[in-house]
């Protein structure tokens, strides 16, 4: 069966056939043709895969990302970020860094991260004289922190497929790796900018107006405290995190910023449910792919192949390291840590290795999937919202594929970046 399915979605993904419906019609056909089991099973195990209280987080955190998009608290976060970087030497590059950064504490999507302010960013440094190309490619960079920075739609399916993490942990673990990367985007765009004379043509505000500006986004910014702070002072669990992220984006927005209108929020509705349901079928579908892996004992077969091998911890994660990579350039985030995350955490639990720092390995290396070819989905909607090539865009990612690397290889080998502020607030792990 395993072999069968396999290949039909190797094939099916060939033919361009979504990952949803190339992982759910795998899994038919490998029970169809083997016929040891009726046809049932793969649709209940479809609605098994959805029969959780934390995923009701998923809908949640991508229709308050939607708000926030929409209203006004993006372009708050992206005048606060500008004032302190905006007048430097490539200046709107690091605003669209720290712009994205801020807004992947409130967010938990790369895709609304990457259509929102993302997309605003990238015109505005268009507008300032950057290639647009390049503006673009930054963004896609960005875009890739969000789902590693708290609140994560990935860490919340990851904790719901290894018993030996929490969310409210990998929550914690995730704030340094973040900022980790975005400091490595950071570095290359001042690479770049220097190297493309890349000059700014604002200036830094009076400080008075800086103050304003901060006062202003002070709101927007509470949203990052207030869902971490709740989650880890025990005041509510991720899942009820997502309902008040999202209260808290209407209030705001409505309210604070004003400016936000019923028609508004309908959109918000509208697209959040739609990108809702693309992100469940995935789930529904790698559940019923996973089934059929566990019960043809690929799993087992695996593990006992690499524990056979008799790798050291490092050279354990390395091997997971290329796998990952390889694995994420075809498939997205969330159905590669329901497949690959029961195959893999077992192993690195007997190996020794903390939790919470294979974790972060594994979300690191699926979540920068999203922006290598061939399916890297943030290329795709950059490209769309920028309305320029994907070529065009895969042309300026190499400096950033080097930083990713260069990231994952700290990560690796430094653990403390991934487990020291789990430890500290009081996640035994």
């Amino acid at each position: 069966m395993a072999e069968i399915m396999i290949a039909a979605f190797l094939i099916l993904m060939i033919m361009g056939v979504p990952v949803a419906f190339s992982l759910a019609m795998a899994a038919f056909a490998a029970v169809a043709i083997d016929g040891r089991y009726p046809m049932v099973v793969v649709v209940k195990e479809m609605f098994t895969g959805l029969d959780s209280f934390p995923l009701l987080a998923v809908p949640f955190f991508i229709l308050a990302a939607e708000i926030m998009s929409t209203g006004a608290i993006s372009r708050m976060l992206m005048r606060f970020a500008s004032q302190f970087v905006g007048h430097l030497r490539g200046g709107l590059g690091y605003a669209n860094v720290l712009t994205g950064t801020l807004f992947a504490g409130i967010s938990g999507s790369a895709l609304a991260s990457a259509a929102g302010p993302g997309a605003m960013m990238a015109r505005m440094m268009e507008r300032s004289g950057y290639s647009k190309a390049y503006a673009g490619a930054l963004t896609i960079s960005v875009a890739v922190v969000d789902p590693i920075i708290p609140p994560s739609i990935t860490m919340i399916i990851y904790a719901l497929q290894d018993r030996n993490v929490s969310v409210g942990s990998l929550f914690m673990a995730g704030l340094l790796p973040g900022l980790l990367i975005s400091g490595l985007i950071a570095g290359v765009n001042w690479w770049i900018s220097r190297k493309r004379n890349y000059r700014s043509l604002e200036t830094r505000p009076p400080a008075s107006q800086m103050v304003r500006n901060t006062i202003a986004a002070l709101p927007a910014l509470l949203l990052i405290v207030t869902i971490v702070g709740g989650i880890r002072g025990g005041i509510f669990t991720p899942t009820e995190a997502s309902v008040v992220a999202v209260f808290y984006a209407i209030v705001a927005s409505a309210v604070i910023y004003r400016g936000f209108t019923f028609a508004d929020l309908w959109g918000a509705f509208l697209r959040s449910a739609i990108m809702s349901v693309a992100v469940l079928m995935i789930l529904a579908a790698a559940r019923a792919f996973a089934w059929v892996l566990i019960i043809e004992g690929v799993p087992q077969a695996m593990a006992s192949a690499v524990i056979a091998m008799d790798l050291s911890p490092v050279a354990f994660l390395l091997m997971v390291n290329l796998l990952l990579l390889f694995f994420g350039m075809f498939m997205d985030p969330l159905p590669g840590v329901m497949i690959l995350v029961p195959i893999l955490a077992p192993i690195a639990h007997n190996l020794g290795i903390a939790p919470d720092h294979f974790a972060i390995i594994v979300i690191v290396n699926l979540t920068f999937g999203l922006m290598t070819p061939p399916v890297g989905g943030l290329i795709f909607v950059v490209a769309s919202a920028t309305k320029q090539k994907p070529s065009a865009l895969v042309r300026e990612l190499p400096p950033f594929f080097l930083a990713a690397i260069v990231s994952l290889l700290i990560l690796t080998f430094v653990p403390a970046l991934s487990t020291w502020l789990p430890r500290i607030s009081g996640f035994a792990h």
